[in-house]
């Protein structure tokens, strides 16, 4: 896709995507056969809803029909929202990640190598992460700056309710210990 078609496409559909509350994540237009397809991947703090994306799709095939930004070649439009592999490159999306597993690939400024983190908070400057703990040692805070982070994913978690019982167990834990050495 060239800059230009990106550029115009971008700039007829982010005031429609805006309008909904969402941000605009991607525009992308590849082959597929005779015709092209052109993705519109849109997110918000709190997710999309079907219907959003349905009611989006319907204003941007409106808008597209009144432009040439498209040209004369048949194409498919299809407005979605990231997938659970999306890479995580924007402070938005650490934010939208709190409380999920992250694998991260750090900087060779942060010592290399891979990280696997639970995401507590997320601001304009980095990340909050906690360690989980190896061979029965307590999870870990740690403080990542977006410069530290070369890319980072989502990990899907299968048995996240057995996590979050275990994680509450930690905290209740945590919490009698501490009990005890007030008094």
């Amino acid at each position: 896709m060239s800059t230009t078609q990106s550029e115009r496409l971008r700039g007829l559909l982010e005031p429609l995507v805006t309008a909904k509350g969402l941000d605009l994540e991607e525009i992308a237009v590849t082959p597929a056969g005779r015709r092209r397809v052109l993705r519109v991947v849109v997110d918000s703090d709190d997710g999309v809803q079907l219907d959003t994306c349905a009611e989006l799709s319907r204003e941007a095939s409106e808008a597209l029909d009144e432009t040439d930004v498209m040209g004369g070649a048949p194409y498919v439009l299809e407005v979605t929202s990231p997938g659970t592999d999306r890479p995580l490159t924007e402070p938005r999306h650490y934010r939208r990640a709190v409380g999920r597993l992250v694998r991260a690939q750090l900087t060779q400024e942060a010592g290399g190598g891979e990280l696997v983190a639970r995401v507590g908070a997320a601001d304009e400057d980095g990340v909050d992460v906690e360690v989980p703990g190896v061979k029965g040692r307590r999870p870990t805070a740690r403080r990542l700056a977006y410069t530290e982070i070369a890319r980072a994913r989502v990990e899907i978690e299968f048995n996240r309710k057995a996590a979050e019982k275990a994680e509450k167990a930690r905290q209740a834990a945590a919490s009698d210990e501490e009990s005890q050495e007030e008094a």
